[in-house]
C-alpha cells in the first residue's frame, strides 16, 4: 500500500476518533488509509468478530449481519480476518454499506493478503496502531482486538471457538461499556461453544441486523440503496428450474463459499434469488 495514502492520527488530535479517545487503554495513535469520515463519533457502528474457520451457517449470517447493518447505515467494524470478518465486510460493501478493517500489522503489511484489500482501502477505511511496516505477530492480534470493540458501539460474535479471539474482543467489549451480543448456534458443534459461553454469561441472544438496529441505533439509522447485481449472473443460471443450497452452487461454479454467498445476498436484496427453508434458493421473480 503506498505510504502517500496513509494518515497518522495520534490521540488529541482532531481525526483522532471520540470513542477510543473516551478509552483509557486507546492506543497513542493509529494509521489509516481510506475514508477517515467513518471515524466520526457520531456514525452508528457494531463490529462483527468471529473464527477464522466458520461453518456454511456462520458464513451466511456474517454475511447477513454485515449486508443489513450495512443497508441501515451503520458502520460495520472488524478485522479482516479470514472467515467471518471478510465475510462481513463483504456482506457490508455488497449491500452499499460503509466498513472499517483493524489490521494487526502495518498497513504496508497487511495480513491476511486478501483481493478484499484494495476495496477495503477504496470505499472503506483501513486502520492500524501499528507503524506501517510492522509485520504480523501473534500477540499484535488481542491488542487489534481492543481496538475493533472500542471504535463500535456494541460487538456481535458470530460462531467461536471456547479458546477464541472473538472472546477476547467480547471482554474487551463488556470492559469498555459496549453491548455484547451473540448468535446462536448448533449445540453440537465446537464452533458454537464460544458464543454459547457468552449468552450463559451474560450476552445478548441476537438473531437479525433488524432486530440489532433496533436495540442499539433506534433514531439514527438511515436506509442505503443495495448494490445492484450484474443482470444475468452464472449464479442465476445455475439456479435456472433448481432450488440449491449455497455449498452445491459454490460447487457447480467453482467458486469459494463466501464470495457466492455475498452474491446471494446482492441477488436477493434485488428480489432475483429467494431464500427457501432448509438453507436453500431459488429465483425471484425478478431473476432472470
Amino acid at each position: 500500500m503506498d505510504l502517500a495514502t496513509m494518515r497518522r492520527l495520534s490521540r488529541g488530535g482532531p481525526s483522532y476518533p471520540a470513542r477510543l479517545a473516551q478509552l483509557e487503554e486507546g492506543p497513542d495513535e493509529l494509521w489509516a488509509s481510506g475514508r477517515l469520515e467513518l471515524l466520526e463519533g457520531s456514525r452508528a457502528a457494531v463490529a462483527i468478530v468471529g473464527t477464522r474457520a466458520p461453518t456454511p451457517y456462520g458464513t451466511a449470517q456474517a454475511v447477513r449481519f454485515g449486508a443489513g447493518l450495512g443497508r441501515a447505515g451503520v458502520v460495520v467494524v472488524s478485522g479482516m480476518a479470514r472467515g467471518v470478518d471478510q465475510a462481513a465486510h463483504l456482506g457490508c460493501l455488497e449491500a452499499g454499506g460503509d466498513t472499517i478493517a483493524v489490521l494487526g500489522s502495518g498497513l504496508a503489511r497487511p495480513w491476511p493478503k486478501t483481493p478484499l484489500l484494495p476495496r477495503l482501502a477504496r470505499e472503506g477505511l483501513l486502520v492500524s496502531e501499528f507503524e506501517p511496516e510492522v509485520e504480523p505477530r501473534p500477540h499484535h492480534f488481542p491488542r487489534r482486538n481492543r481496538v475493533i470493540s472500542g471504535l463500535a458501539c456494541g460487538v456481535v460474535v458470530i460462531e467461536a471457538a471456547e479458546a477464541s479471539g472473538s472472546l477476547i474482543t467480547a471482554r474487551w467489549a463488556a470492559d469498555q461499556g459496549r453491548e455484547v451480543f451473540a448468535l446462536p448456534g448448533r449445540v453440537d458443534h465446537p464452533m458454537s461453544r464460544g458464543a454459547h459461553r457468552l449468552l450463559r454469561e451474560g450476552a445478548r441472544l441476537i438473531e437479525s441486523p433488524e432486530e440489532l438496529v433496533a436495540e442499539l441505533f433506534p433514531a439514527q439509522v438511515r436506509v442505503v440503496e443495495p448494490r445492484a447485481a450484474p443482470p444475468g449472473t452464472p449464479l442465476e443460471r445455475c439456479l435456472r428450474g433448481e432450488t440449491l443450497d449455497a455449498d452445491e452452487l459454490a460447487e457447480r461454479l467453482g467458486r469459494p463459499l463466501d464470495e457466492v454467498l455475498v452474491d446471494l445476498v446482492a441477488l436477493e436484496v434485488a428480489g432475483r434469488v429467494v431464500r427457501a427453508p432448509g438453507g436453500l434458493f431459488r429465483l425471484g421473480e425478478g431473476g432472470l
